[in-house]
């Protein structure tokens, strides 16, 4: 079977966890660092090293889909991740469906799990057997995410052993496919509190699969829209859809959207998440534009009322990665390995008062070249020329979010090389060659530095400007998704397991 770009590019949230406020401080309940999306945890006392064939340090494992790029979230005592259904866990729910699975946090039981039919019109708009790929946010008792589907649901986190919350009542539809009679409803099933439809409420057109870590700020939900190119990867269905949207959390209403008109410069997906900073006493929401711009705005109202038509979101800056790429006509670069525009998949990331992104061609399209920008977000305007602090070109494709610690950056790139570079300077502290692709981001905890390659190798890394490899681990399956860590446990998502690492005398 052919894959899709998409496919190997999920690591960047692709993606893509301890922000949001909610009675366990230690829990990681959305992708990267709050807001910042910096992919670094303060938890403590984590494993250096693991056996999963004579179990050292392995808390439990379960068995989950066959294709998984979603990184596990944890919350509220329960461990949540985005998979297919491959590997059926409910006999009721056969066939190719995308999967969210709840699991207990302290022995990996399943406890629900919701299932989302595909969109069977064009393969392209929910590519076969890749399920769901966004990982969830979660605040108190409300798990929320975008499925296979483009749609954004909100979940009680309890899913139907506590009943059927409203106002969404018909879940035992939405998770049928067509016309089949709908299943009746059981405790394994998730319940859904309310639905948004992108594609039909927003405007837009999902490509190979929708991929979006949602943002929290206080009343809102920020979050990609997954707007890209259809079936021929040379027409843009809905140029005029969104690439940012903020939703209502409470409702699910679209209260308001960017106002860019991106989408003739989309080169493939707006598959990269917001993040957001803080310059100055006020708050930028930053938008790595599938276009190669990191656009900054300013954040909808707080009051901000749902109406029939959005708010558009009022820009501060603009930043072109790539001003020399062709900005008009960009789909007649399709496989051109030589030229062509730039895209942006991880997440740009916010530290201390600079903004990193990587960018370059789109891996299975575009040229072959990539970069690692440093920006400083303190100016206005159209600041191509004026914010560039420093710029480090690689060898290879570099699609993940980089991850900033202690002065120092850490990313993987698709030629299999983890980097370490000076956060203030770009240049390289140490590199290690792996033994295939790294899609997945790095995650730094308790001083370690944790990732995954396409080749089923788990490394763990000493922090630090010397190299010191603590662990080189073969798993089962391919790792597209970043680690995870909360209360002491390292969680790692494979194509096909999920492990809970911990240290532990046996």
């Amino acid at each position: 079977m052919r894959m899709t770009p998409f496919l190997r590019l999920l690591a960047v949230g692709l993606v893509a966890a301890f922000t949001v406020n909610i009675a366990r401080g230690a829990d990681q309940p959305q992708w990267g660092e709050r807001y910042s999306r910096n992919m670094v945890s303060t938890e403590k006392n984590l494993p250096e090293t693991f056996d999963p064939a004579g179990g050292k340090n392995v808390k439990w494992s379960e068995t989950i889909g066959g294709r998984t790029y979603s990184t596990p979230i944890i919350a509220g005592g329960k461990v949540f991740v985005g998979t297919n259904n491959e590997r059926a866990r409910d006999m009721r729910r056969k066939g190719d469906l995308g999967v969210l699975m709840c699991f207990n946090e302290s022995d990996g039981k399943l406890i629900w799990q919701l299932v989302t039919p595909k969109l069977l019109q064009d393969r392209y708009l929910d590519w076969p057997r890749i399920g769901i790929c966004s990982p969830p946010t979660i605040e108190g008792d409300r798990v929320y995410v975008v499925t296979n589907r483009a749609e954004v649901v909100c979940l009680d986190i309890n899913g139907q052993s506590d009943g059927n919350d409203g106002p969404f009542k018909d879940e035992a539809k939405f998770m049928t496919q067509g016309d089949a009679t709908p299943v009746k409803l059981g405790k394994l099933d998730a319940d859904i509190i309310w639905r948004f439809d992108m594609p039909s409420q927003a405007g837009i057109w999902p490509h190979d699969s929708a991929h979006s870590s949602i943002m929290i700020v206080g009343n809102h939900l920020y979050l990609n829209t997954g707007n890209g190119t259809d079936n021929t990867h040379r027409k843009i269905r809905r140029p005029n859809g969104p690439c940012l949207i903020v939703l209502d959390k409470a409702s699910g209403k679209l209260l308001a959207a960017d106002a860019e008109k991106i989408g003739p410069r989309i080169f493939h997906a707006a598959w990269s998440s917001p993040s957001m900073g803080e310059v100055d006493g006020k708050r930028q929401v930053y938008l790595g534009g599938p276009d190669g711009v990191v656009y900054a705005f300013e954040p909808a109202a707080s009051d901000a009322a749902p109406s029939n038509k959005p708010i558009g979101l009022k820009r501060i800056w603009r930043f072109d990665c790539d001003p020399s790429a062709p900005k008009v006509n960009v789909h007649k670069y399709i496989k051109n390995r030589q030229a062509g525009p730039s895209v942006i998949y991880g997440m740009p990331v916010f530290h201390k008062n600079r903004l990193y992104v990587t960018h370059g061609g789109d891996v299975w399209w575009g040229k072959r070249r990539s970069w690692i920008k440093c920006l400083d977000p303190t100016k206005t305007g159209d600041v191509t020329r004026t914010a560039l602090t420093w710029s480090r070109e690689l060898v290879s494709h570099c699609t993940a979010t980089p991850a900033i610690s202690g002065g120092l950056m850490y990313v993987g790139d698709l030629g299999g090389n983890i980097h370490c570079l000076d956060a203030e300077t770009g240049k390289t502290v140490w590199t290690h060659k792996t033994n295939g692709a790294v899609y997945a981001s790095a995650l730094v905890a308790d001083s370690k530095v944790y990732v995954g390659t396409q080749k089923s190798q788990f490394l763990i890394f000493a922090a630090g400007r010397e190299k010191k490899v603590l662990a080189d681990v073969k798993l089962d399956s391919p790792i597209h998704a970043p680690a995870a860590a909360a209360n002491k446990t390292v969680y790692i998502a494979t194509m096909k397991k999920i492990y809970a690492i911990a240290k532990s005398d046996k």
